[in-house]
């Protein structure tokens, strides 16, 4: 009689001698371990950082329940009645909504279009200044206006600008010109806007694509002059190409605050004469939240905006890979 054949033996799929995976999650929280002990000095100089977004950042992330509640101080997050979606209907039906959209979009929009690739410009131009002294130079006085205050710069605008006294004004009218209204005309509202931001934080972002631009390769620039590339060619295709990364992740990462333009900028600026172009989201939240005390509703326009911009994060990273970028996660 043949024999019967046996049944083939189960394969064993884990290579020889490998730990369970258990074993392999306590391996690497071991080496976290001796590296938090080795490097302990540097986790001990980023703790304050950690701390801060803990503190400020995560744990009041849990106050967002009130914008699905009848929030009421008196009774806390625990007392107070739940009642859903509610708060996001009625802002969503709110005649105001379109308003604060087209505000808050077109304001960023002309952000995205003007103010964004500014810093890339003139960190080009401030790499190709050969005297170091003279470059020092120039870089202080374009980072200074970042250390002031919005306070200060609306009060500088208002100084340039106002109709009455206004130091333009006031040179058009010695000229024979006639003067301008910027502060009060809602047609100008958003270029003044988009203008401050550019003074105020366009050679602050220049820091970023400076770093990028340090870490070139020199061997690529020679490669292009031995290519009979001039100054302007070397730029267009060896820079530009080189921190291509950069540029990619610091736009995805300002897509991501699409729905934020700013409150103490546009809360200096408005006044009632702008009041259809100036009303924005952040103000918004302010006015309903702060001054009248609506609490739920206020946070569900603010979760609103936070859901906006965590979504075009995910698009556009999931776009930048598509492209065979690396994106920022």
């Amino acid at each position: 009689m043949e024999k019967a054949e046996k049944p083939p033996l189960a394969l064993n799929t884990r290579a020889p001698g490998a730990a369970p995976a258990a074993s392999g999650k306590l391996r690497k929280f071991r080496k976290l371990g001796k590296d938090i002990v080795k490097n302990r000095y540097l986790y001990l100089l980023a703790l304050p950082g950690f701390l801060f977004f803990i503190i400020f950042k995560y744990v009041p992330m849990f106050g967002i329940v009130i914008a699905f509640q009848n929030y009421s101080p008196f009774q806390g997050i625990a007392g107070s009645d739940w009642v859903g979606f509610q708060h996001f209907q009625r802002f969503f039906s709110n005649p105001d909504f379109m308003l604060l959209f087209r505000n808050t979009m077109g304001i960023n929009l002309l952000n995205l279009v003007l103010f964004f690739p500014l810093p890339i410009i003139v960190s080009l131009f401030l790499n190709e200044i050969r005297i170091e002294s003279y470059k020092k130079l120039i870089q202080s006085i374009v980072y200074m206006p970042h250390f002031l205050s919005w306070v200060i710069i609306s009060g500088l605008t208002f100084l340039l600008f106002s109709k009455g006294t206004g130091l333009v004004n006031q040179l058009l009218v010695y000229f024979g010109a006639e003067k301008i209204d910027v502060l009060t005309n809602p047609h100008t509202f958003w270029i003044m806007i988009v203008v401050q931001s550019i003074w105020k934080e366009a050679g602050w972002g220049t820091i970023i694509f400076l770093a990028a631009i340090a870490s070139v390769d020199p061997g690529l620039y020679e490669a292009a002059r031995m290519d009979g590339a001039g100054r302007l060619r070397q730029i267009w295709h060896v820079t530009l190409p080189a921190i291509r990364g950069v540029i990619i992740t610091m736009l995805i990462l300002r897509l991501g605050h699409m729905m934020d333009v700013g409150f103490e900028q546009i809360f200096m600026m408005y006044n009632g004469a702008v009041s259809q172009v100036a009303e924005v989201f952040d103000t918004y939240v302010y006015t309903v939240g702060v001054k009248q005390g609506q609490f739920s509703y206020s946070t569900a326009a603010g979760l609103f905006k936070s859901v906006v911009g965590l979504t075009l994060v995910i698009l556009s990273n999931k776009l930048a890979k598509k492209f065979g970028e690396e994106g920022v996660y």
